[in-house]
């Protein structure tokens, strides 16, 4: 008769699946084939193993759920743990609530933008030829780099800026004074920074001018001039001497120009004269009062290179250069520099007093330059007029002090009847 096996426990011995070997286990020993020959078991010895398996799945049961318990408590205390302890590289804890930063939230963190691509050359090339133009960019060199087997091309430069301009102004009381310096220095205001104004008064300095040098709003010195005034033949050059004598006991860098007060002045003339590296001169438009006509002095020029001068007087042509005073402007290092540009002796450059009216200038510029092969000519072609020396002055005028009117005007006025019957 064919055996019958049954299991009746999960755990099984495996010399009894093989055939050989017993086992004491109570509920193993039940795991036996039974054949014909042998008696049929009892009821009582069918269920008995049933209540043992489940007396053991119970057991087991208690055990399972304490492991599950105290994994818990332990992967708690761990979590708790790895929370406490600080990881610069997960958590930044700082004391300002809002740069606070959480490892879960660095998706959510606001990114800086992108780098903006390199500027293309093509679209800064006007840009930088304008300001190649007025002298405030002067181009290093070139750096070519190498990037995916070809070769780029980036161009240095350095925005140097503008050269300081030192305009001295002698000036005295007159009745256009206020006038004068009031619209000259409205100029100067809107010429580009950095700009001097040196303005020069004889013996006192008045309150007036200089209440008007501290409501202008630019660079000022007002400086005075103490030649005792009986032994002066002309009081401008002393007050330019004085300015000069400032210029170099300082050592001031830029350009210094001789800007007298009653002249008109372009603001284009200002710019020009930056370019300047040792000596420059233009054309100045002049009016005669006797002749009341406009008269032309200054530089005849190809290009930048002066090749003769303008002008109308016979007796003008004994002097070496024709330049009016404020035909002019140079390099003010010649001052107290005169290694840097070679100069024969280290005198002081000064106006001389001693010579006729009208040859203060060529006396002094023949103390700056050899000849016209160390002048510029501006602008290039020297083909524009951008200042006038108009010699208007009010003689009959009389000088009030303060510029201010003590005596009301006298006032006539018109009744209504007067006005509609004329």
């Amino acid at each position: 008769m064919a055996s019958i096996r049954r299991t009746l426990s999960p755990y099984n011995d495996r010399s009894y699946h093989n055939g050989n070997g017993s086992s004491n286990n109570p509920v193993q020993s039940t795991h036996k084939m039974f054949s014909s020959s042998q008696p049929r078991p009892t009821f009582s010895r069918l269920l008995a193993p049933l209540f043992l398996q489940k007396h053991h799945h119970l057991r087991k049961t208690n055990i399972s759920w304490r492991k599950s318990i105290f994994r818990c408590l332990l992967f708690f205390f761990l979590g708790f743990l790895l929370g406490m302890a600080p990881f610069n590289n997960d958590l930044n804890y700082h004391h300002d609530f809002n740069d606070l930063k959480y490892h879960d939230l660095r998706s959510f963190e606001m990114k800086p933008p992108p780098p903006p691509p390199p500027v293309v050359e093509k679209n800064v090339a006007d840009l930088v030829e304008r300001l190649k133009e007025k002298n405030d960019i002067v181009e290093l060199g070139v750096v070519r780099r190498r990037s995916g087997g070809g070769s780029e091309v980036e161009k240095i430069f350095n925005f140097a800026p503008p050269k300081q301009l030192i305009v001295v102004t002698p000036t005295y009381s007159r009745a256009l004074q206020a006038y004068y310096l009031n619209r000259l220095g409205q100029v100067l205001r809107l010429v580009r920074p950095p700009v001097l104004w040196i303005v020069v008064e004889m013996n006192s300095a008045s309150m007036e001018t200089a209440e008007i040098l501290r409501n202008m709003g630019i660079m000022y010195r007002h400086l005075l001039c103490k030649k005792n005034s009986t032994d002066v033949k002309d009081r401008g050059v002393h007050q330019r001497n004085t300015a000069l004598e400032h210029i170099e006991r300082h050592r001031l860098d830029g350009i210094v120009y001789f800007a007298d007060d009653d002249n008109i002045y372009s603001l284009e003339l200002f710019e020009n004269i930056r370019e300047i590296s040792r000596f420059g001169t233009w054309p100045v438009g002049m009016l005669a009062q006797s002749k009341n006509k406009a008269i032309l002095e200054g530089p005849v020029c190809n290009g930048s290179q002066v090749i003769g001068w303008h002008t109308n007087e016979k007796s003008k042509r004994l002097r070496r250069f024709h330049i009016d005073m404020s035909g002019f402007a140079f390099n003010s290092t010649i001052l107290w520099d005169p290694k840097r540009w070679h100069r024969p002796t280290s005198n002081p450059i000064r106006q001389l007093d001693t010579v006729k009216e009208g040859f203060q200038e060529t006396t002094f510029i023949q103390q700056i330059v050899e000849d016209e092969s160390q002048m510029e000519g501006v602008p290039p072609g020297c083909y524009k007029i951008m200042n006038w020396h108009l010699h208007l002055e009010a003689r009959d005028l009389i000088y009030p002090k303060g510029w201010i009117l003590q005596n009301n005007l006298d006032a006539v006025i018109h009744s209504k009847q007067e006005n509609l019957i004329s």
